[in-house]
């Protein structure tokens, strides 16, 4: 009678009494509150990138639109350097037809002064009166008239040359500046597109700014909804699953002390253990599938969602390949079951030795555990003992 007596308290005294408060469990209207605010910043995330899409096109129009004239304005620039060299070049040639005539006029009035000195005139009426006879003043005559026809041949020449070289360098300078004149209305026209571009680009950078804004705030909103649910899914579990661990059969089936030791400290602090468990709750509330050597971020096996779990926490894990026994004997501290905290690791063997380990999972509080259970169940928010070979102590990582 002793015995049986020691053995129900050794088995209530093992039962983990260590529990976290109940997580909050939010109202279905709270959720719909939540999906309506979502549904507005959507809305709007939506209308405001419409607004953007469309100045961004415009923006794109007006740059093209910019691009031309400036392709234009270059293309002026180059004509009127062109025009200013050939109104330079008819320049030279007016200069050079200018010299010419010049000197003609200074070769004539040589003529003329040379004729003077020698004491004659330079006139019909000098040779007529000055002849020796008739055949002299046919000679004077002669020679009159040929030194007129040339001087006058080679002055209207230069003339005719210099009317030529003006009448060029007229044209030339108007189309320099009717060039000139082009070139000053592309580069306006070049300005106002540019200015348009650069409005267009300050309304676009607004938009854009409105648009990361709003897509922040849909982004929170989405995750308040995603938390809510997720919270609410959690106490529905836990609510339906209220006093399985208790009712579980077999609880003493837990394989006596052996003399685990453990590792003297642990290296996860309360808000990783905490972070761990959260992570692992929102595996089994997304119904991730169990695939054995898996360790996510879709599938898992029972190690394999521990070491994300505390992998997702910020904990490094030199030295730990993910095998239960050397987790258990190497990598944790020794936790009494009665002590267990949410976050501990609990480990089910089949013969009560470290190397017969055959599985892991995370208390959750309240004698329930997130586990990686099989290819047949999945993952599940289950009671400690639904596992048969519940080691008699947990590990703190």
């Amino acid at each position: 009678m002793l015995k049986k007596l020691i053995a129900a308290f050794l088995i209530l005294t093992l039962v983990p009494t260590a529990a976290i408060a109940a997580p909050p469990k939010p109202t279905q209207a709270q959720i719909d509150a939540a999906k309506k605010l979502e549904d507005e910043k959507k809305a709007a995330a939506d209308a405001s990138a419409a607004k953007l899409n469309s100045a961004k096109k415009t923006l794109k129009q007006l740059a093209a639109i910019a691009t031309a004239k400036h392709k234009l304005y270059v293309s002026a620039q180059n004509e009127l350097k062109m025009k200013t060299k050939q109104a330079d070049l008819a320049m030279k040639h007016l200069q050079i037809a200018q010299a010419s005539v010049s000197s003609g006029k200074r070769a004539i009035g040589k003529l003329a002064a040379n004729a003077y000195v020698s004491g004659g005139g330079f006139t019909d009426l000098d040779s007529i009166l000055n002849a020796d006879g008739p055949q002299d003043l046919a000679d004077r005559l002669s020679a009159l008239d040929a030194v007129g026809q040339n001087n006058s041949t080679a002055l209207d020449r230069y003339k005719s040359a210099e009317v030529v070289a003006s009448s060029a360098q007229k044209v030339a300078d108007t189309a320099k500046q009717a060039q000139a004149a082009a070139t000053i209305k592309v580069a306006s026209a070049k300005k106002v597109a540019e200015a348009a571009e650069a409005m267009q680009q300050e309304e676009v950078d607004k938009l854009q700014a409105v648009q990361n804004k709003l897509a922040k705030e849909l982004a929170v909103a989405q995750k308040t909804r995603v938390t809510l649910e997720q919270q609410r899914q959690l106490a529905l579990l836990e609510e339906s699953n209220a006093g399985r661990a208790a009712l579980t059969p077999d609880q003493s089936k837990i394989w006596p002390d052996i003399g685990f030791t453990g590792r003297s400290s642990t290296r996860s602090t309360e808000a990783m253990r905490a972070a761990a468990v959260e992570f692992a709750s929102k595996q089994v509330l997304a119904k991730k599938r169990y695939v054995w050597g898996s360790e996510g971020p879709t599938t898992f096996d029972c190690s394999g969602l521990v070491y994300a779990a505390y992998r997702d926490a910020g904990l490094g894990w030199p030295n730990w390949d993910r095998l239960n026994s050397s987790l258990y004997w190497v990598s944790t501290k020794r936790v009494p079951l009665s002590d267990l905290v949410p976050g501990d690791l609990l480990f089910y063997s089949y013969k009560g030795t470290v190397n017969t380990i055959h599985h892991i999972t995370i208390y959750a509080g309240g004698g329930m555990m997130w586990e990686a259970n099989s290819k047949d169940k999945g993952l599940l928010y289950s009671s400690i003992y639904s596992v048969k070979g519940l080691m008699p102590y947990g590990g703190r990582v």
